[in-house]
């Protein structure tokens, strides 16, 4: 299998995307002219856990004359859309045949016609978790198989907790009263998300909304429904946490790598992130191993929603062996390729049933914690300009944390400018 890494920035980004056109070009010789079958090439953005070569080693034994060239793209989700997108502009001549996509891509690409619409009754959907296969789908048609989901989870300090004789966050007064009291007593700092202006807080902005009851786009983005009472509590929420200091003024850096760092390394009581986190956090070495939890997200009442992560596996428009890109997305679908996604890459597999596996469950007891979530959760708001969108949710939801505007002028704000992001 070939296997082209691209995990750099700048020129190295340009070096790296002649590097595929020579590569894929000497595959081409090599492939039947618009035949159903032959070689393909899948890009991804980068495999930091390396799994996913030797699940495509697997598929190349097996599949004489269909083998796999694997590009792996920037770590940074922001490159690695930005170079697809720049192949998938060149029909004549782009080279990436199945893409593995973020699911807030799957509309964009769609409405772009960059993708191909895939048939339903060829992917075993039924056995999926069943939010995620809306993940895949614009106008009502399938254009994407989801490949690995993710919700957000809140991970605590079990620890701390347990000797308070205090229960898990349920609701957010629950999360906010902890974080103002038992987390100064300790000295730690209470919670912390992702807060940065990247998609990050896009996520973050959408589960406080999401949670309150509110919504942000409808009718796949056509509508904007984010002026709301629900969404006013939600950003409020958060920004109140930021003023009031139950929330660290160093929260507003974080991205997911160095808020898992944070509570790691033992200086928060709660944490809002990806279950990988838990993962790390219980993990040798690690200051809180042995002394985390973890539960749903809370909401205003209850749990609360978390937004809908994780990755779709799409055919180009371009794609000179579609049949050959459907078997391969069958293959990385099913559920022995599954497990390993899990086992191997510490990725959250899409087929239910393995969340029921009493060894899997043994191995990694978050599992039906995330189920619970992945069943509750919502997808990022539906919009052939997603892009734009998360930065405008990005921008806006920033002033509100920071104390430039009050929540109430943020979703003002937020409402006419997403409009005017829908009327163009």
């Amino acid at each position: 299998m070939r296997w082209i890494h691209a995990a750099g920035r700048g020129l190295l980004v340009l070096a790296v995307l002649l590097t595929v056109c020579v590569a894929s070009g000497a595959r081409a010789e090599q492939a039947v002219p618009g035949g159903g079958r032959g070689p393909l090439t899948l890009a991804t953005a980068g495999d930091l856990t390396g799994y996913l070569g030797p699940l495509l080693e697997g598929w190349n034994r097996t599949h004489p004359g269909e083998e796999i060239t694997l590009v792996e793209l920037p770590d940074s989700a922001d490159e690695t859309r930005a170079q697809m997108i720049t192949d998938l502009r060149h029909a004549d001549r782009g080279r990436f045949d199945v893409l593995n996509i973020d699911v807030s891509w799957t509309s964009e690409f769609a409405a772009a016609g960059w993708i191909r619409p895939l048939p339903r009754d060829r992917f075993p959907l039924d056995t999926f978790l069943p939010r995620v296969v809306d993940t895949a789908t614009y106008d009502d048609r399938l254009y994407a198989v989801p490949y690995v989901t993710n919700a957000g989870l809140l991970l605590y300090r079990k620890d701390v907790l347990d000797e308070e004789g205090v229960a898990p966050p349920r609701t957010w007064a629950d999360l906010e009263r902890a974080a103002k009291t038992l987390a100064p007593a300790r000295g730690l700092d209470g919670y912390a998300g992702q807060f940065l202006p990247y998609e990050g807080l896009t996520v973050n902005a959408a589960e406080a909304v999401y949670s309150a009851g509110g919504t942000i786009l409808g009718d796949e983005g056509e509508r904007v429904t984010v002026n709301s009472r629900a969404a006013r509590e939600g950003i409020g929420f958060l920004a109140r946490g930021v003023r009031e200091g139950w929330i660290p003024q160093e929260a507003l850096t974080y991205k997911e790598e160095e808020s898992k760092q944070a509570f790691q390394d033992g200086r928060l009581l709660f944490l809002r992130n990806w279950p990988y986190a838990y993962v790390a956090a219980s993990a040798e070495g690690s200051a809180v191993a042995g002394k985390v939890g973890a539960v749903p997200l809370p909401g205003p009442d209850g749990p609360g929603t978390s937004v809908l992560g994780g990755s779709n596996l799409a055919v180009a428009a371009h794609a000179r062996h579609p049949d050959s890109a459907a078997r391969l997305i069958e293959y990385l679908t099913s559920e022995p390729v599954q497990r390993q996604v899990l086992t191997r890459g510490a990725l959250p597999p899409v087929r239910a049933a393995l969340y029921d596996d009493p060894e899997l469950v043994r191995r990694f007891p978050y599992l039906p914690t995330l189920r619970e979530s992945v069943l509750a959760a919502a997808p990022r708001p539906k919009s052939p300009r997603y892009d734009q969108v998360s930065l405008v949710v990005q921008a806006v939801v920033r002033d509100a944390l920071t104390g430039r505007q009050t929540p109430e002028s943020a979703v003002r704000r937020l409402a006419r400018e997403l409009a005017a992001v829908s009327a163009r």
